[in-house]
This record gives structure tokens, sequence and C-alpha cells, in this order.
């Protein structure tokens, strides 16, 4: 089996003839974009010429260079994006056309599958995807400084932006997550600046009931913002269930290695 299949979130969004195996949309009280973070776009992997797989999230640091997790990148033969905040119904979607940006995905070369008590187990977590052509947007998303999120004061204010799925449907038959390709945010708070099982991770809430905002299937890649900023803390990596409930692990952006790493596509 794909070591994809076995990540913790499998896809439930479907397109014809064809399922996405991204991990990890906006729950809990989950609000459009409404432009405020231009910067967030849709990502689409290819695992064989003209075969889109999975999709995911990403973040515009520059016109040509969009971060996302590693779990995106890895194993993609082609990969392009989408800027515009709704993409629902486009008719291109998910192949390429005059409404999305071609690119090649790079994956950190530490990034790695394991386990250490979790269903799923992510290391560097954190991919590149460099655009053949400019994408363009109003303003693009900032690196944090070296060790920023330890820093941070538990509770400190978070904003989640993604494309991932909305509604968990129930009732007759197996739950299925569905809901718009479209750009949603939703606020939360930082719980860890230091996971417990690893320092490469933050986690944050992720609590519908109480109005605080998740991630769900699709959202992998996109951002961890703080919040009220366009800073990117980390990327959305993994979670502990299928419902999209609980703590959610995103793998840090503030570690030198990956800062250093990520440079040298911006410093190309």
């Amino acid at each position: 089996m794909n070591h994809k299949k076995l990540a913790i979130f499998l896809a439930v969004s479907l397109i014809p003839m064809l399922m996405f195996s991204s991990a990890y949309a906006i729950t809990g009280n989950p609000q459009p974009d409404a432009g405020r973070h231009p910067y967030v776009v849709l990502v689409v992997c290819d695992d064989a010429p003209g075969h889109p797989a999975w999709r995911g999230s990403g973040i515009l640091l520059s016109s040509t260079v969009v971060l996302t997790a590693g779990h995106v990148t890895d194993g993609a033969v082609a990969v392009r994006i989408w800027k515009n905040e709704i993409v629902q119904g486009d008719p291109q979607y998910p192949f390429s056309g005059s409404n999305s940006y071609d690119g090649v995905a790079y994956t950190n070369p530490d990034f790695a599958y394991g386990n250490r008590g979790l269903p799923s187990w992510i290391t560097h977590d954190v991919g590149i995807v460099v655009l053949s052509e400019p994408a363009v947007v109003s303003r693009y998303g900032l690196l944090p400084s070296e060790g920023l999120t330890e820093t941070l004061p538990v509770m400190t204010n978070v904003d989640f932006v993604g494309y991932g799925v909305q509604v968990n449907q129930r009732g007759g038959g197996q739950p299925v997550w569905t809901g718009l390709k479209n750009r949603f945010y939703a606020p939360a708070n930082l719980l860890s600046t230091k996971s417990a099982i690893s320092d490469e991770f933050i986690t944050c809430s992720a609590n519908p009931a109480q109005g605080k905002g998740g991630t769900a299937f699709g959202d992998s890649g996109g951002p961890v913002l703080l919040g009220g900023t366009d800073t990117v803390l980390a990327v959305t990596s993994f979670g502990t269930n299928n419902n999209c409930a609980g703590t959610g692990y995103y793998c840090r952006v503030d570690n030198q290695d990956i800062l250093d790493w990520i440079n040298t596509f911006l410093l190309d």
C-alpha cells in the first residue's frame, strides 16, 4: 500500500473517478476567508502524468515559491496551485489550465514517516512548490524568526486557513466529509509550543463544540498563523482521529534547519 494511504487522515474529497488522499478543512465555525489571506492557495498533486491524486493547501511566500507540507509534495510527479479564493465550480479543476499555476514539488530531505505511539507520525513535514510562472497576490506569507513559537504563551491566538472539507455528514451510512473547495479560516488557540512527542510540532485547539477552529482533510500544508498577522508559525500536519477533532499537530517552520532549507528557494 502506498505510504500516503497510511496517513492518519484519508481523503474523502471526491472528484470524477478520483479520490484525493491528503492528510488533513477548517472546522469549528469556519468562515469564508473574504480576502483576508490572499497568499493561501489550493494545491493539487499528480501521482502519475495527467492523474491528479491528492490535494492540500499551501502558502505563497513569493510569487513563485509555495510552502506546504512534506506529505503533500512527497511522491508528486506534477503539481499545480489555485490562488482564487473560490475554486468550487471551476470547470478546469483539478487539471492544469488558465486558472491554475504549474510547478515542481520539492520535499524536505529529512522528511520521513514513522511511528511513535500515534496512528501516524511524520518528521520534517515541509515541502516547497516552485511555480513555472508567477502567481501574483496583494501580499505574501511571512516566515517567522527562529524559535518564535517558543516565546509565545499557551492560548496565544492563532488563525487556521485552508481549502479542506468543512462538514462531516452523518446518517444513512458511513459518515462522509464534504464541503466547498474554497478558502476558509477560523481562529484557534496555541496549546503547546513543543509537543510531547517532538519539538518539531506545536499543538493547537480543535474543538468545534466550543467554537474553536480546527483543521481537517485538505488543509494539510496550510498555515497556522500568529493571530491577526501574516506570520506562518507552522503548517498543518496531522491529527489523532478521523473526526478531525481534538488536538492537531502542526509542523513548526521556525526551526533553524527548516528555515534554512526554505530560504534556499527564496534566495535563488
